[in-house]
């Protein structure tokens, strides 16, 4: 039988490798700015074209390369840094294994020119898919300038596999952060297709967090610092209250090398005990220095994951320097979170009991005098279109007609169980109703007054008149949940997820229907944002747009916003669109469609908030529009928005 075994070609063999250290265009900008500090380089740019799919080029002003480095350093295994076994574990240089070049060149066609500062010629070369095509003198600057493009040009499979450009630019913008934030003493710019996002001038540590992330965290950093005979710790943890619910301004380095640690991180949270609620995560840029003979950076290919000889102590230490850090700036708790946690876990921990809820409903209803509501809210709701109109517009008038069939005769109801409703239930639950008007007094009808956040849609002007019989029966608890009788026992519904589920589906309607109204600003307002959140901004600019935010780019990473739909008009500019960016990014690992997303996003922002007063036409019009909606058991990220409780169960719990 013939030899089946060879050895692969060194092309394919270098593509085969690639998959490893080219990932996607963030790879290579990540090997290139490491590169160039390696060489001791002061000036670094970056240039990005169409996010690094069809250009990525780092010129900087290091050391150079003679012509023999400049052909060698596409070699596979061909390295600067090491010489013997023991250099392995003193190493201080960012790339050490000499596969970077070789990789990037295997998949890629490049082109460098460098020239070592005693020289008056530098050299060009030119590879594509690990071949030379040519190497000649040139003139140049002294350094290095490199550009690979056309990424993936001969494996489409892998280009097809890139992700959209907002999603690989900001992973190139992530890379360029890690590599700026570690060198604060090198000067770094980025372009990206020909627009300006960073211009970073040598200065200290706290400068070029602020010049990164942004002027607002400047009032927020706390600086911590250690420094002992085995490790030394400085750096910056944020207060408190500048804590988010996305883990994106939080960094780790060891000896100036980005690392990625959950142990470590939860040395960080573990500091913040008490002073952050659940799945809330502070800012931190937090810098290690050690003996490199006590860690390991040679175990994953991005070397991003380290090993330390003794981790609880690295564990141990940061957490009372952060700890003590935190005291002595006599930190307390002042938060203020509106972003919702993701769909995922909630949807499979909603456990409702469908089956018991929908029992609840009659299946017909008689047609009866005297209950009338406007047709226009139905209408106004839908948040499909097409085939779904229909069903979805017979399902809010059973729906709706079912929630009013809950309130007939919930007295007599009552009486047949042998349950009396007690004459003392507002001393029983706090209720905001009758605090300026009494019930009693109202008219037997009144127009709805919610129009600044529940009734304000695709029609702000459509109005329905409550019967106030029904009204009265509603009790607001704790200026956070509505209590409301049904034939069974009652209902808690909880306002705000209630109201992200109307605004959810209204916001997914006006997609669909191009009904979207604009309450025009009388002065527009100039937002700032950071890079990454200016940039993933400026793409959803059509969409939000669509949903009445007249927003305008003003400069590299200002905006101007000159209208916002009329439920967030009463509300601060720049949160808005700082918390839906939060929001949007948040929602990205659900992998929902974009509108999706952005439906989600805003309906947080619009949603009535915890502990706002609703007077009872208010709690009415709120649970009529939940009960309008295609889904109103849930609200967008997963959270119920009401439970029930029926009289026998109610009973047994005073036995």
């Amino acid at each position: 039988m013939a030899d089946l075994i060879q050895l692969l070609p060194d092309h394919i063999a270098n593509q085969i490798a690639a998959g490893e250290v080219v990932q996607r265009p963030a790879s290579v900008v990540k090997e290139l700015l490491e590169n160039s500090i390696d060489a001791g380089a002061k000036n670094i740019r970056l240039i990005i074209k169409n996010a690094g799919k069809t250009l990525i080029q780092v010129v900087d002003d290091g050391i150079g390369m003679s012509e023999t480095d400049a052909r060698m350093c596409f070699e596979r295994h061909a390295t600067s840094k090491i010489r013997k076994t023991e250099d392995l574990f003193s190493i201080r240089t960012k790339g050490f294994r000499g596969e970077a070049m070789a990789s990037i060149a295997a998949v890629a066609q490049v082109e460098m020119r460098t020239k070592q500062q005693q020289e008056e010629l530098g050299i060009q070369l030119k590879i594509a898919g690990s071949r030379v095509l040519s190497q000649e003198p040139c003139q140049t600057a002294s350094g290095t300038s490199i550009l690979v493009k056309n990424l993936f040009y001969n494996v489409p499979a892998r280009r097809n596999f890139l992700k959209s450009d907002t999603v690989e630019m900001r992973h190139i913008i992530d890379e360029f952060q890690h590599v700026a934030l570690a060198h604060s003493d090198i000067f770094f710019s980025l372009h990206h297709n020909a627009a300006k996002l960073y211009h970073l001038p040598i200065s200290n540590l706290r400068q070029r967090i602020v010049g990164i992330l942004g002027n607002k965290v400047n009032k927020n950093l706390i600086p911590i610092e250690e420094d002992t005979d085995i490790i030394t710790i400085k750096g910056y943890i944020g207060k408190p209250d500048s804590a988010k619910k996305t883990r994106g301004d939080q960094f780790f380095f060891v000896n100036n090398r980005f690392i990625k640690s959950g142990y470590l991180n939860h040395a960080v949270l573990s500091a913040y005990e008490d002073l952050l609620p659940k799945k809330v995560y502070p800012l931190y840029v937090i810098f290690f220095e050690i003996d490199p003979a006590k860690i390991d950076v040679n175990v994953h290919p991005t070397k991003q994951e380290i090993k330390f000889e003794d981790e609880r102590l690295v564990y141990n230490y940061l957490r009372v320097t952060a700890r003590h850090a935190l005291a002595q700036n006599s930190i307390t708790p002042s938060l203020d979170f509106e972003v919702e946690s993701g769909i995922s876990q909630h949807l499979d921990n909603a456990n409702l009991d469908m089956t018991a809820l929908n029992n609840n409903f009659p299946k017909e209803r008689e047609t009866e005098e005297g209950q009338t509501f406007s047709s226009k809210m139905s209408a106004a709701k839908q948040p499909f279109s097409g085939q779904h109109k229909r069903q979805h517009s017979e399902t809010e008038f059973s729906n709706l007609q079912n929630w009013e069939k809950l309130y007939e005769n919930i007295e007599n109801q009552a009486m047949e169980q042998g349950q009396k409703l007690e004459q003392e239930e507002q001393t029983l639950f706090s209720s905001s109703i009758g605090e300026d008007e009494p019930l009693e007094d109202n008219d037997n009808s009144e127009e709805m007054t919610f129009s600044s956040k529940a009734s304000a849609g695709a029609n702000p002007s459509s109005k329905r008149t409550i019967d106030s019989a029904t009204t009265k029966h509603l009790y607001q608890l704790h200026s956070r949940y509505i209590v409301s009788p049904i034939k069974s026992g009652f209902l808690l519904i909880d306002q705000h997820t209630a109201h992200k589920r109307v605004m959810y589906e209204r916001y997914l309607y006006q997609f669909e229907n191009k009904r979207a109204t604009t309450q025009k600003l009388l002065f527009p307002q100039t937002v700032e944002l950071s890079v990454p959140d200016a940039t993933l901004l400026k793409d959803l600019l059509p969409q939000l747009n669509e949903l009445g935010l007249d927003i305008k780019e003003f400069g590299a990473n200002s905006f101007v916003v000159h209208g916002l739909p009329s439920e967030l008009s009463q509300q601060n500019e720049q949160t808005i669109i700082t918390k839906l960016v939060e929001q949007f990014k948040q929602n990205v690992d659900l992998k929902i469609d974009l509108y999706d997303n952005i439906a989600r996003s805003l309906a947080y922002q619009a949603a009535i908030k915890p502990g706002k007063n609703l007077d009872a036409v208010e709690m009415q019009q709120l649970i009529n529009e939940l009960f309008a909606c295609q889904v109103p058991y849930v609200g967008p990220s997963g959270h119920k928005t009401f439970i029930s409780m029926d009289l026998v169960e109610l009973s047994k719990r005073f036995e």
